[in-house]
């Protein structure tokens, strides 16, 4: 999820990597430096960002009420957590 929606989103932005995917092969375009370099920046962009939004949920009842209503609304949390279980009822113990 992280490489998939994260990084390649970040990577498909970059102008110059779409020119260089149109105008090479993909074994060319693997060994881009300006590949080497777009991925660095994707991931450090990412770890900002992600560090920013935790810092704002450590800091923030509010924003944790937020990540709590988009995980159990969109996010579909309580039903992948049911699948993983198979949907049978689990021994609290």
């Amino acid at each position: 999820m992280y490489v998939n929606n994260v990084i390649k989103g970040k990577l498909l932005e970059s102008q110059e990597l779409v020119l260089q995917a149109s105008n090479n092969t993909k074994a060319q375009f693997a060994n881009s430096p300006t590949l080497s370099k777009e991925i660095m920046n994707a991931v450090i962009d990412a770890l900002t960002a992600h560090t920013t939004m935790s810092k704002q949920a450590i800091d923030s009842e509010r924003v944790r009420e937020g990540l709590k209503e988009v995980l159990l609304g969109p996010a579909q949390l309580y039903e992948a957590l049911r699948g993983k279980a198979g949907g049978k009822e689990l021994d609290r113990g």
